[in-house]
């Protein structure tokens, strides 16, 4: 019986040994199934992970914002596929549900939630999409939230787009339009604007603004990327067809555009209008602006996207080149909204200029582009109409899962 015993022994170990293999081997079949799933060369392809002949696939950051989702409207609407990237620090999910409801179809359109200023995520949206080109939109936008913040705007604004440019480089994405300011030129001498203007920014805003242009300009010298910067003026209007509009956060109406304080006012959101700033060296003492159609603006970037050659740079101001006082502004609102809306006249506001107006005659000689909804008042009343049937901004819905 022992002998039998010590003849058992052996068999035994044998079992244990076989059985250890087997478990090795699958555990190691699972590690490389894990490695290969978070490989890129693993993911499953879709129509946006690939280049497709007669199809151009746009990068829009920012897509989910007032003039980044009317951008990629006209994009959609002229057949370019497009991914939207956006953090909804300042954005809005409902414009982005609208979209995907206007264009269902497979390979037309995909959102990303991410935020451009974390350098691992762009790179792996880079690495994961065959973008062929990108409008950069993506940024904080308000000259007085710019000068009580001016390291976010730094940040947001000249950071992000390093991180932008440097994948694009990376992965070999060689066309950039990018959406640029007026505020770049600070308080010229002279009106109007002509892309020769000195830019000398006297806000953090502008500041940070001119200082992605630098980056993006130095690059290009010793690259064969297609660069297009537009240098726009202050933003009115909305779609249209009553699609989209802009809905900014209420925390953020002190630092808004004009024409959403005009809004609140004649809603009774806010008691009255305030203007700041009555003793400025203008006809009637208040600001002058170019008020440029966000649709307006982003026929520009397209036609801009379109323009677009290698190692060939394109800076063009997009405007109507006619200046409108702040006075007359509120005089056209009032009509538009049938509201005869409370002003108060306050002092400045701190990183403000006088007099800011276009000179839009090189890109209308180069990229056939002129403004055409210029008048102030049916822009306000389009922009008025949306908001009326969205006062509550866009309808958000929590069931919508966000890609990233």
């Amino acid at each position: 019986m022992q002998a039998l015993s010590g003849m058992d022994y052996p068999e035994t170990k044998k079992k244990r040994n076989f059985a250890g293999k087997i478990l090795l081997a699958a555990m190691l079949t699972v590690l490389c199934i894990y490695i290969l799933k978070n490989s890129s060369s693993f993911t499953t392809p879709t129509p946006f992970s690939r280049h497709e002949p007669g199809v151009t696939h746009v990068l829009v950051t920012g897509g989910a914002g007032f003039i980044g989702s009317h951008a990629a409207l006209r994009l959609l609407k002229d057949s370019y596929r497009v991914t939207i990237v956006d953090n909804l620090s300042r954005g809005n999910f409902g414009a982005v549900k609208v979209l995907q409801e206007q264009f269902p179809e497979p390979g037309r359109l995909q959102f990303i939630y991410a935020d451009l200023g974390d350098p691992k995520a762009v790179n792996k949206i880079f690495r994961e999409n065959a973008f062929d080109a990108v409008m950069h939109f993506a940024a904080v936008a308000y000259v007085g939230e710019s000068t009580l913040e001016p390291l976010r705007y730094y940040h947001n604004i000249t950071s992000n787009t390093l991180v932008v440019l440097e994948a694009m480089a990376a992965h070999g994405v060689k066309t950039l339009i990018y959406s640029s300011t007026c505020a770049t030129y600070g308080e010229p001498l002279k009106m109007p604007i002509t892309e020769d203007t000195p830019q000398i920014p006297i806000n953090p805003y502008g500041k940070a603004k001119k200082m992605a242009e630098d980056i993006i300009l130095d690059f290009s010298k010793n690259s064969d990327m297609a660069v297009m910067i537009l240098r726009y003026f202050n933003v009115i209007g909305s779609d249209p067809e009553g699609r989209l509009g802009e809905a900014p956060r209420p925390e953020l109406r002190e630092h808004g555009r004009i024409s959403g304080a005009c809004f609140d006012a004649a809603l009774g959101i806010i008691p009255g209008l305030k203007v700041k700033g009555t003793d400025y060296s203008t006809a009637d003492g208040t600001c002058i602006r170019d008020y440029i159609d966000v649709t307006d603006l982003v026929d520009a970037h397209v036609k801009a996207l379109a323009k677009a050659r290698p190692s060939k740079v394109g800076i063009y101001n997009v405007g109507t080149g006619k200046g409108r006082s702040v006075k007359e502004f509120v005089e056209a609102c009032k009509k538009a909204t049938g509201v005869d809306i409370k002003v108060d006249f306050l002092e400045r506001r701190p990183g403000d200029y006088a007099e800011v107006y276009s000179d839009p005659s090189k890109i209308n000689r180069e990229l056939n582009w002129t403004a055409q909804y210029t008048n102030l008042q049916e822009s306000l009343q389009t922009a008025w109409k949306w908001l009326k049937s969205h006062q509550n901004g866009y309808r958000r819905s929590m069931s919508l899962a966000l890609t990233y």
